[in-house]
């Protein structure tokens, strides 16, 4: 069993009672910097403080990212909402609260760590920078899932210091967050202080995989790339990833029998970044892992895989030439629902053998090799052309024979850009990545290409996988591109005088 990181993962302390002094005793209002950055713990613990947070976010990964696209459901009425796009700003699964604390966290850092070299000899520039490039991460990837979900979020970039800041900020466009978030990779990258790996030794563990390195933020932009439509640049960040000649670079992992080592104990050589947890930190700590699994054969879990991805996992399993395929190690079919199966992937340590009750603790993962190679794949059918379509299905292919699936043969002269999207690259990515929080934003931003070029393509994928809600209605609120987007807390509106609710969801006072 995987023991707890929260010291581990955040070497030398960095949830030590410095910080705890620090978020109890000083006032909101005013920070007493002189006294309290004083020391690299001192920074070390704040930075502590963003990470630990985002132990708190899985299960909004999961629900953001999988519930609205039809492929998981929920017993929860607050995700059924969000399931069946009738989500209102009184849904507690919209709450923004959690990414801004992040933010403040790594805004802090990046603002007050450099001070701390003039009072703390042992404080070096390059561990300063060290730790800057963590927070340009953290701050980063809290934009880019606020902006994918709300499309317009405010855009805070320094700490709240005294009573003499504004304390209410209007939204930032989409295209000034992206772009910041691109200043910041960028910036951490040039630094030259980005880690590949943060223990001393060659081994692959949890804070190599639980803390930003450079492999994370060249994951993070290829991304954002993507989603930005720079396919070129998304490219070129994938490519860091799959050309790294580093005896201590991730790796994706060929074979077939390694498939389950991804998800137990995780950590694997192929991951890139994940948010760690142990079975005294699961459910109530975030890990989606706990609800996904059923507590006995008569019960359903809180989520499961939706009718339609049942039958779509079962349709690869059944077609797979190996007895070790993807598919079939992905679910299991639920007794007591002949239609829906659960996500065996985060359950099982091999293709039968459930784990016991204390070890529903699988990690939860941001970025993973097979992610890097479908983005790149993404981009080359993006970016046209024969050469690259082909070099396409070959990344496609590589991602299938590791999962024991048949590989693709198409005739690329005889495809089109929609055709190899709908047909191949995001079939493949919705059973790579069933459960992990990303199958809502594939579709998405597939729907937002060129302008919105696959608006009904992407409303008839939400209505063939999504049998659960009113099939009328679904067709209805997907007309409106703002429903795309969730609405902005009425906790936030009340507390931000200056912020206004997102289109889709009327105007609150």
């Amino acid at each position: 069993m995987k023991k707890i990181f929260i010291t581990s993962l955040l070497i030398g302390g960095l949830l030590t009672s410095g910080c705890n002094d620090y978020l109890e005793i000083l006032p909101k209002d005013q920070q007493a910097r002189d006294q309290y950055w004083a020391s690299s713990e001192d920074v070390e613990s704040i930075l502590a403080e963003g990470y630990y947070t985002m132990r708190s976010l899985p299960s909004t990964f999961f629900e953001w990212g999988e519930l609205r696209a039809g492929s998981m459901t929920t017993t929860v009425v607050d995700g059924q909402k969000l399931e069946t796009f009738q989500t209102l700003p009184s849904n507690s699964l919209v709450k923004w609260s959690n990414f801004y604390h992040i933010i403040g966290m790594a805004n802090q850092v990046l603002k007050y760590a450099p001070g701390v070299m003039e009072v703390d000899d042992s404080y070096k520039e390059a561990q300063m920078k060290s730790h800057q490039t963590e927070a340009y991460f953290l701050r980063a990837l809290s934009y880019f899932y606020l902006v994918r979900n709300f499309k317009e979020v405010p855009l805070i970039l320094e700490p709240y210091d005294t009573d003499d800041q504004p304390i209410y900020m209007a939204k930032s466009s989409e295209a000034d967050i992206i772009a910041q978030i691109k200043e910041d990779i960028e910036t951490a990258l040039a630094s030259g202080a980005a880690k590949e790996m943060f223990n001393s030794t060659t081994t692959w563990s949890n804070p190599s995989k639980g803390r930003a390195t450079k492999w994370a933020l060249y994951a993070l932009m290829a991304d954002v790339c993507l989603w930005n439509e720079d396919y070129d640049e998304c490219i070129e960040y994938a490519d860091l990833l799959l050309n790294a000649s580093s005896g201590i670079r991730p790796v994706f992992m060929s074979d077939p029998m390694q498939w389950f080592s991804i998800y137990y104990p995780g950590n694997s050589n192929e991951s890139i970044f994940e948010i760690p947890f142990d079975n005294n930190l699961n459910q109530a700590n975030g890990s989606p892992s706990a609800k996904t699994i059923p507590t006995d054969m008569a019960t359903l879990p809180t989520y499961c895989f939706s009718t339609t991805m049942t039958e779509k996992l079962e349709t690869e399993a059944l077609s797979s030439p190996s007895t070790v395929g993807r598919a079939r190690n992905t679910y299991h079919m639920l007794e007591m629902e002949e239609n829906y199966s659960f996500v065996w992937k985060y359950a099982g340590i091999d293709e039968q053998t459930q784990r016991g009750s204390d070890a529903q603790d699988a990690n939860f993962i941001i970025y993973r090799m097979a992610d890097i190679i479908l983005m790149k794949a993404e981009a080359l059918i993006c970016s046209g052309g024969t050469a690259n379509w082909t070099e396409a299905i070959r990344l496609i292919n590589q991602i299938r024979a590791r999962a024991g699936a048949n590989t693709v043969d198409p005739s690329i002269e005889e495809e089109t850009e929609e055709s190899m999207l709908t047909e191949y690259l995001l079939p493949e990515r919705e059973m790579e990545f069933a459960a992990e929080g990303k199958r809502w934003y594939d579709l998405l931003r597939f729907a937002r290409k060129h302008n919105n070029q696959y608006k009904q393509q992407f409303m008839n994928l939400i209505l063939e996988n999504n049998v659960e809600g009113n099939q009328k209605w679904l067709k209805s609120a997907l007309q409106s591109e703002d429903a795309w987007f969730l609405p902005i807390a009425e906790s936030e509106l009340t507390s931000n005088k200056l912020l206004v609710q997102n289109p889709y969801y009327g105007v609150t006072n």
